[in-house]
């Protein structure tokens, strides 16, 4: 199957490893990316066919927990799963209860994302 993934992330170089990260995924096809949820809730209407974010939760503009309160109000995303990824493990339940599937702890190992992607995707 093939996974199109928006990284959410305000760090350019964050965004960039992930996508390094990404591109070893055999089922990983093609990747996004929004510096802030704005943006990223701007790229989900343009992009239809997103099967996974990756989001970062602080972030200017509008942070990660706004976004989550917002994707998970528009019935056209529910599917779509969340997995968050963030420094505070003191913000896992907060975004857990608002509708993230699933937090990993900076820094990202590629182990741990590939077993959260194939338990999500």
């Amino acid at each position: 199957m093939a996974l199109k993934v928006l990284i959410v992330d305000d760090d350019f170089i964050n965004r960039k490893l992930l996508q390094t990260l990404l591109k070893k995924y055999p089922n990983v096809t093609d990747t996004l990316e929004a510096e802030n949820g704005a943006d990223a809730l701007k790229t989900i209407k343009e992009n239809s066919d997103i099967s996974l974010v990756l989001l970062d939760l602080v972030m200017p503009v509008l942070d990660g927990i706004e976004f989550l309160k917002i994707f998970r109000s528009d019935m056209a995303t529910t599917h779509i799963p969340v997995i968050v990824l963030s420094t505070d493990d003191t913000k896992k339940t907060e975004a857990l209860n608002h509708g993230s599937n699933d937090f990993l702890t900076k820094p990202i190992k590629e182990e741990k994302l590939f077993e959260k992607i194939a338990q999500w995707c």
